[in-house]
């Protein structure tokens, strides 16, 4: 006999499925940090010739273009069909990419293995956040968003931890089996309540917040039902910058997102090898891998405990700064090994101690709380919309200059590439102070009244 589960158990072990997928998303993220080394090796490569530099730097930021058009269709399929459609169409092509991605011959199925992917995950990341964003109790809705971060970053141990015994076929078959799992689960969880405004459903609005043990909230969802449904048949994104809440926090959270994806830690974890190996560094790259992602699990695990205290404001300001001062002492350490390698030759684990302070620093807050924002700002008929649109762009900055800085890595020296890391990270303090709100214990209609104001 089943025992049906409502309330907060609900919401949480919905959101357990979600967390599973950002599992395997973190897992395929650090992915070419495991798996260029074996591309590099004829005797490990699945493919029977040797890839150039600018071939490897584009397996591992591909992902990001082909990201960059998924949660668009997403955008408005969530609309059109509903959130969990598309969080179950999203775990099915990460199958499918993945799938690909293992059986591959050649440097032409790996890309299209990877484009795939980034398709998938950016549309199961975005759907994600909107998505629990939605279904969440205000009390625990940042924590809740929170544990997406904690969940990749527990993919990326993973993807490090079991990669470097694992074969090139291994490794990513175990990306497959975890996506597989995700579209089972996706199939159980169900439709947010918000979806149900949009299409003015009344009883199923009142079923579905009753079930999730937020019945608190029906009165105030239905009092603004014709807003949401009026505005949704326009089928379009003025709504987006016509509205001042919406362009308001359009602002907000793009600018975060960009300065989030161009931070500095996707370079480090697609070209792990080549920054140690220009370090000098005593400790094997997988080894100071796994040691820099179990030390990023403690700043997520912090940020959780944080964020309903001392707020997404208060985190960031903190991240950041570490982070810029962390990128600066990186810098710093690769310039003087430029000059003189004789100056570090007592510092050689001088990087690994940086890097470490670096991604506690980022996982507390810049990891995670532009997340959270983003699933908290916008009115819900454009969420998917805002989210979608400040996903992609971010994405494809990211992309730019991640395999830039990838491809320059070695020509203009470290310290070139951390120092624009420093200032990125700096910008993002001083706009967090200057025009971040503080979202902490507001419901999400309080949110987009501090945002009219």
């Amino acid at each position: 006999m089943f025992v049906r589960i409502t309330g907060v158990k609900k919401q949480v072990l919905v959101s357990l499925c979600l967390y599973l997928g950002q599992i395997a998303v973190g897992y395929n993220s650090a992915w070419t940090g495991t798996i260029t080394p074996k591309l590099e090796d004829p005797e490990q490569s699945p493919i029977p010739y040797n890839l150039t530099d600018t071939q490897l730097s584009l397996v591992g930021t591909i992902a990001y273009l082909g990201a960059i058009p998924g949660p668009y269709v997403s955008g408005w399929l969530s609309n059109i069909a509903g959130r969990k459609p598309c969080l179950l169409g999203s775990a099915t092509l990460a199958c499918i990419g993945s799938c690909l991605l293992s059986l591959a011959t050649n440097i032409a199925m790996v890309y299209c293995g990877r484009v795939i992917l980034g398709f998938a995950e950016g549309i199961l990341t975005v759907m994600s956040i909107v998505y629990i964003g939605e279904i969440a109790s205000t009390n625990i809705r940042g924590i809740l968003l929170i544990l997406i971060g904690i969940s990749q970053t527990s993919g990326t141990i993973l993807m490090f931890g079991i990669g470097t015994f694992l074969s090139y076929s291994g490794t990513t078959f175990c990306g497959f089996g975890m996506f597989v799992c995700v579209a089972i689960g996706a199939i159980f969880i169900p439709e947010s309540p918000l979806f149900y405004v949009l299409k003015g459903d009344d009883e199923k609005v009142k079923e579905a917040l009753q079930d999730l043990g937020r019945s608190e909230d029906i009165d105030k969802l239905l009092s603004v039902k014709k807003e949401y449904v009026q505005n949704s048949s326009m089928k379009d994104w003025s709504e987006l910058f016509t509205i001042r809440s919406n362009r308001k926090a359009f602002f907000i959270v793009l600018i975060i997102n960009l300065l989030q994806n161009t931070s500095g830690f996707t370079v480090v974890l697609y070209f792990c090898g080549s920054i140690f190996k220009m370090a000098g560094s005593s400790v094997s790259t997988n080894l100071s891998m796994i040691i820099i992602v179990s030390f990023q699990l403690i700043g997520s695990v912090l940020s959780s405990v944080f964020v309903e205290r001392a707020g997404r404001r208060v985190m960031l300001l903190i991240s950041t700064f570490l982070c810029s001062l962390s990128m600066f002492l990186l810098g710093l350490y690769f310039y003087l090994n430029s000059v003189d390698t004789t100056l570090v030759e007592k510092f050689k684990w001088f990087p690994l101690v940086i890097l470490v302070v670096y991604s506690i620093s980022y996982d507390f807050g810049f990891a995670a709380i532009p997340n959270v924002i983003v699933g908290e700002m916008f009115t819900s008929n454009v969420r998917s919309k805002g989210s979608t649109l400040t996903m992609t762009l971010a994405w494809l900055y990211g992309f730019l200059v991640t395999t830039g800085c990838g491809i320059l890595l070695e020509i203009v020296g470290g310290h070139v590439i951390f120092w624009f890391f420093t200032c990125v990270c700096a910008c993002a303090f001083l706009f967090t102070f200057f025009f971040l709100i503080e979202t902490k214990g507001k419901s999400l209609l309080e949110i987009q009244e501090l945002l009219n104001k």
